[in-house]
């Protein structure tokens, strides 16, 4: 029953208003925020599945629906200060991983940090027959000592690859880009300000569905 002075036909435009304001919302968001927020908040799809989706692990896929929810909400997206923070981290990271400097790695990357190489960029690094294959190592002292192992071909690409940082769906990544040819790209996901997940994508379809803005 409607209360006293109610007005259904300004009560149809509020609900119109209200409609269209959350389409203008979620046309700022980027296409990997508002794909993770609309299958999760409103079709109650787990991130297992999201991350499937998008390409992106749980973990990252819950942190685009979370910073679309915030959006939504009007509340401020990821601030500058994190920004700033999480571009220190990855930039150490790159450093130590160039240098090959393992102390340096562990320093910025969670103990159970996880590395996650899809197929195309494995074929990338060499390995053969891995376009479908991807693999996933747990632990940052296991992988990151294999990081070291490639800083010899990391410095070479230094100078003859385009390693940059860029925000990748809003978010501070690495793109790689072999003599100016985007080859894949590194998604990091963060814990206080440490390194819990590099997700490595070279598969062409995923990269180009991207949102990417160098910096």
């Amino acid at each position: 029953m409607s209360g006293r002075g109610a007005d259904p036909e300004g009560e149809a435009v509020l609900a119109d208003s209200v409609g269209v304001a959350l389409l203008v919302v979620l046309d700022t968001l980027t296409p990997a925020e508002r794909l993770a927020f609309v299958l999760h908040d409103l079709f109650a799809m787990p991130f297992e599945e999201i991350g499937s989706i998008l390409g992106r692990s749980p973990d990252a896929s819950k942190q685009l629906a979370s910073r679309a929810r915030r959006r939504v909400r009007g509340e401020p997206g990821s601030s500058a200060a994190d920004r700033v923070r999480q571009r220190a981290v990855v930039e150490a990271f790159l450093t130590a991983a160039r240098t090959g400097d393992l102390a340096g790695l562990l320093a910025v990357l969670d103990p159970d940090a996880v590395l996650r190489i899809d197929g195309a960029a494995r074929m990338a690094f060499g390995a053969k027959d891995a376009a479908n294959t991807v693999r996933e190592l747990t632990g940052a002292s296991t992988w990151a000592k294999q990081l070291v192992a490639f800083s010899r071909a990391l410095r070479f690409a230094t100078y003859v690859h385009m390693v940059q940082l860029a925000l990748i769906d809003g978010s501070i990544g690495v793109v790689v880009a072999p003599f100016g040819r985007l080859s894949r790209v590194l998604i990091f996901t963060f814990e206080e300000d440490k390194i819990a997940r590099v997700d490595v994508i070279g598969e062409a379809a995923r990269l180009r569905d991207m949102e990417i803005v160098p910096l």
